[in-house]
């Protein structure tokens, strides 16, 4: 997709389609929509529609006007976002994708954004477009015989002056879109169309496309690392496991901070011995969407170029049952030494990040974040819309808040009390990997914390939010992408 700004009346600009944004100033119950953006001509143009009662500003309402008056555009779209009050820039990226989505299935396939007047500044506005533009231009059906080309091949952002900022914006923009993109797409991908070695493969291809140094390490690496928690998981699968490490070392960053990025990457979960339930396993070529998250977040980070050094660690292998496979009772060792007690091997994603976190304090790393599709117990407590967020230190904790604030993805703390710990505690071993039914988000987070020992970490559990399960007017149902945008402001935080 193409980007281009142009400083101009948007009432004069030439388009397949104008997008415009509304919101309701209403106070009661009785809608007042006007458009975020203050333009005679374009008030005029929807003039009749707000008369008809037609659009009233709400989230997600979306009417396409033809050959409307007064306007150069062909088509004029006006795209609710949500009461004025409440106007932010994630509004507005949900409210870019719902137009973006509403233009696609019509085959218009380019369009202009009137940049609206949000209360964070016009490089927010900008920004948010862009963002919710790529977002919503994915769609998952990759392998359909007769996929058609929906895609929107340009988009125009009409701004008031030509200011250099909202160019650095949009690009900004434009590079967290598509880095989400590049992570839903590896989440799409079926289990025997990304094995653990492709997996590896696409990441070193970005990394060299992209100027980041990748190592990619097999079963012999592993094995002399002493990597026993991971290695566990792979043994019961003929595909070869593979431990990809990211280098971001930017000149003139300084020596610390070092942040460590740890992502599970299960390209596919049958649960191994403990095996799942047939209904519904297919999903779990998305088992690797932490993994994803990370390898995407590092294309992002690279693109804008931080000052502050950072590398990921993604653990990829399948978890398969065979002769080979670890069996409930097993007991394996650690990378940190630690002794683990298999109670069920469909607890394989702990076992795999354990040896991440600890490998990447062996690298250096000062603070730890991970990402992982980890527990359906994080699920059950906090259902489809936020994803669970745990931490071992306030200031770090307090960076990954100022990020959400920036990403606008939705996570919520949940605790780490000593007492969870008693769950996991083993008679023949240092921990079980796993502590029983209740509180299992919280159990597995303190397995992990277990590994991260007294650096800094933060712990995201994202199982409940890497799949959007259902079609929504902004994004496709399929892979979410889910943390990169958080990841990326994480970073950014540190470095400012």
């Amino acid at each position: 997709m193409d980007i281009r700004l142009a400083a101009a009346n948007p009432a004069e600009v030439e388009t397949e389609c104008l997008v415009v944004f509304a919101l309701d100033h209403g106070n009661g119950n009785k809608p007042e929509p006007k458009l975020a953006l203050a333009n005679a001509a374009l008030e005029q143009a929807i003039a009749e529609l707000v008369a008809s009662t037609e659009i009233s500003g709400k989230a997600f309402e979306a009417v396409l006007l033809h050959h409307p008056r007064g306007l150069k555009a062909r088509r004029l779209l006006v795209v609710g976002c949500c009461k004025a009050k409440s106007f932010t820039h994630m509004e507005l990226r949900k409210a870019a994708g719902t137009a973006l989505r509403t233009l696609k299935p019509k085959m218009i396939k380019s369009a202009a954004f009137a940049i609206p007047d949000l209360p964070s500044g016009s490089e927010d506005a900008v920004r948010s477009v862009v963002e919710g533009a790529y977002v919503a231009d994915f769609d998952p059906d990759t392998y359909r015989s007769d996929r058609r080309d929906f895609s929107t091949k340009e988009i125009t952002l009409v701004i008031r002056t030509d200011d250099p900022k909202l160019r650095a914006a949009a690009e900004q923009g434009r590079m967290v879109g598509e880095s989400q993109n590049f992570t839903r797409e590896l989440v799409n991908e079926p289990g025997n169309r990304l094995t653990p070695t492709m997996l590896a493969d696409r990441a070193n291809k970005m990394c060299e496309g992209i100027g980041l140094k990748c190592e990619i390490y097999g079963p012999d690496k592993i094995k002399e690392l002493k990597m026993g928690a991971f290695w566990s998981v792979a043994q019961g699968s003929e595909e070869e496991p593979r431990l990809i490490v990211i280098r971001y070392e930017p000149q003139g960053a300084p020596e610390k901070p070092v942040l460590g990025l740890v992502g599970k990457g299960i390209t596919f979960d049958t649960g191994g011995i403990s095996i799942k339930p047939a209904d519904g396993m297919e999903k779990m070529k998305y088992d690797m969407a932490g993994g994803a998250a990370m390898i995407g977040a590092m294309r992002a980070i690279a693109m804008l170029k931080p000052k502050i050094k950072v590398i990921s660690i993604v653990c990829a292998t399948e978890n398969m049952p065979s002769g080979k496979a670890q069996k409930p009772g097993d007991v394996q060792i650690a990378m940190s030494g630690k002794s683990i007690e298999i109670i069920n091997t469909d607890a394989e994603g702990r076992l795999v990040l354990a040896d991440g976190l600890h490998y990447a304090r062996t690298l250096g790393c000062t603070h730890l974040i991970d990402a992982a599709t980890l527990t359906g117990a994080c699920v059950v407590a906090l259902g489809y819309a936020n994803a669970g967020v745990f931490a071992n230190d306030e200031d770090a904790y307090q960076h990954f808040t100022r990020a959400l604030q920036r990403s606008g993805e939705k996570f919520w703390r949940l605790p780490l009390d000593q007492e969870y710990l008693d769950q996991i505690r083993s008679n023949i071993a240092d921990l079980m990997n796993t502590g029983g039914r209740w509180g299992g988000a919280i159990t597995a987070a303190m397995f992990l914390k277990e590994f991260a020992e007294e650096t800094p970490w933060i712990h995201l559990d994202i199982a409940g939010t890497a799949w959007m399960e259902e079609q929504k007017p902004w994004i496709a149902k399929g892979p979410s992408g889910i943390a990169l945008r958080s990841l990326v402001e994480f970073v950014k935080s540190f470095a400012a």
